[in-house]
């Protein structure tokens, strides 16, 4: 049985760690054998977020205060909580794809600071690019637009020597 002071301890640990998330997802894993959350939590870690089955209680007392404020109403049942701090699109992604391996993972619901997303819109934003692959896109136009310069500006002085040239064989014959 869990102690008074480890539960408000426990509350006040992730009250912090979702003052300081960019985006929060509440899902039910009854019936998941521990190995499998294993494999979903390593993911989850590779994307920057804690994924981390709470009491509803010590759920509710943890984002009271915060811009997740408006999740306290979805804490029933068997809950766990993923908690992004970097790419909320990477963490919908993971979860939207164990939601396909898993019959049993549901998403209830997730958050964006204040904004509260219905399970259509979570699997919405697991179709988004990523930071990573936007970053990416980004940087391949940053660089083929002055490459494209390069060529354009190169092209004038080449037609140039290749009219000078033509010019030359025309008087040498």
């Amino acid at each position: 049985m869990l102690t008074r002071e480890y539960k408000s301890r426990l509350a006040k640990e992730f009250h912090e760690k979702f003052g300081k998330a960019e985006a929060a997802f509440i899902t039910e894993c009854s019936g998941i054998k521990v190995n499998d959350m294993t494999g979903l939590r390593k993911n989850l870690r590779g994307a920057g977020v804690e994924f981390r089955v709470l009491k509803n209680t010590i759920a509710r007392l943890a984002v009271k205060g915060t811009l997740y404020e408006g999740l306290a109403d979805h804490f029933e049942g068997p809950t766990a909580v993923a908690i992004g701090y970097e790419d909320p699109v990477a963490v919908a992604k993971a979860l939207s794809a164990y939601v396909k391996e898993q019959p049993n993972f549901k998403i209830k619901v997730g958050a964006l600071k204040s904004k509260i997303l219905t399970v259509a819109e979570v699997k919405a934003l697991s179709e988004l690019p990523t930071r990573t692959e936007l970053l990416a896109k980004l940087l391949g136009t940053m660089k083929n637009v002055p490459a494209g310069m390069v060529c354009v500006l190169s092209a004038i002085p080449k037609k140039f020597l290749y009219a000078l040239n033509a010019i030359k064989d025309k008087k040498a014959a």
